[in-house]
């Protein structure tokens, strides 16, 4: 039994639906059992539990072969990352008490920077569960390729993207969720002993201008990208509802500034076989 957290997501979800293609059991946990009939449906068993609760964790994970863990992100977190720290708590003193054969955990890349950021969330819970005696395999994906769903409006639109990355021409490694739940869903399947570090990127780095010209591509129209000038960051994160821009503004500032990265010479490496140009069709497709 494959025991899957953030399963109503949409890496979780493809998570599950790659092990159940493979005729293999998921237990599908969720906060509402009423999320969790479609994957009813699909023929799994279903866990209620909350991220943050050791108890019913620890028995939504009981008897588990592998369990994903899909830690909530925080976009917006209090000083000091308190609703990161109890789910880190929550989650590891429940792994420690059911004891399931493997453990895949959603970390991020750049989660062994030193410097506090946005990520700081993925750099401690990994901290957490490679303490515990099961082995327990971390995949870092690179920047979601989704993130551009905000892009489309502006680029349809406008003919413009606005960019937090820059240079505009700096290629960034970044990946499709689809390829983030499939490699999960294969590392599940695996065995191993210890501690592994997955990187995982798409079939080639992307800069703002290259995410531009993808978005060219699919509307058939002109697009360019245009940087978000640094000293406006602040002003606009509160506008938009943040109270606490900090960690974001130096999460971005980590990968323009190469301290956020990936540690290609101690990990192993996964490069994802889905295009830019299929993810931002199908956004423009849904949003259309």
């Amino acid at each position: 039994m494959y025991a899957i957290t953030g399963i109503t997501g949409k890496v979780g979800g493809v998570v599950a639906r790659h092990l159940l293609a493979a005729g293999l059991p998921v237990r599908a946990i969720v906060r509402d059992a009423a999320k969790a009939d479609a994957w009813v449906g699909r023929g799994c068993e279903f866990a209620i539990a909350h991220m943050e609760d050791v108890a019913s964790l620890a028995a939504a994970f009981e008897g588990a072969t592998g369990v994903f863990i899909l830690p909530p992100s925080d976009f917006d977190p209090e000083p000091g990352f308190p609703e990161a720290r109890k789910v880190i708590s929550a989650v590891s003193n429940a792994i420690e008490k059911a004891r399931p054969d493997k453990v895949v955990c959603l970390s991020t890349i750049g989660a062994q920077a030193s410097e506090l950021n946005l990520l700081t969330q993925r750099t401690w819970m990994e901290q957490a569960l490679r303490e515990l005696p099961i082995p327990t395999a971390f995949l870092r994906p690179g920047w979601f390729m989704e993130n551009a769903a905000w892009d489309v409006a502006s680029a349809r639109d406008n003919g413009s993207i606005a960019s937090f990355l820059y240079p505009l021409d700096k290629p960034v490694p970044m990946v499709a969720t689809e390829d983030v739940g499939r490699v999960a869903s294969e590392l599940l399947q695996q065995t191993w002993a210890g501690v592994r570090f997955i990187e995982l990127e798409g079939p080639c780095r992307v800069s703002p201008n290259d995410l531009a010209s993808a978005f060219a591509r699919v509307l058939n129209r002109p697009v360019r990208a245009e940087a978000v000038e640094r000293q406006t960051w602040e002003m606009l994160f509160r506008s938009q509802g943040m109270k606490h821009p900090q960690p974001r503004m130096r999460m971005l500032d980590g990968f323009n500034e190469g301290w956020i990265d990936f540690e290609a010479h101690r990990n192993e490496v996964i490069r994802g076989q889905t295009e830019l140009d299929s993810v931002i069709r199908g956004m423009v497709s849904r949003q259309s």
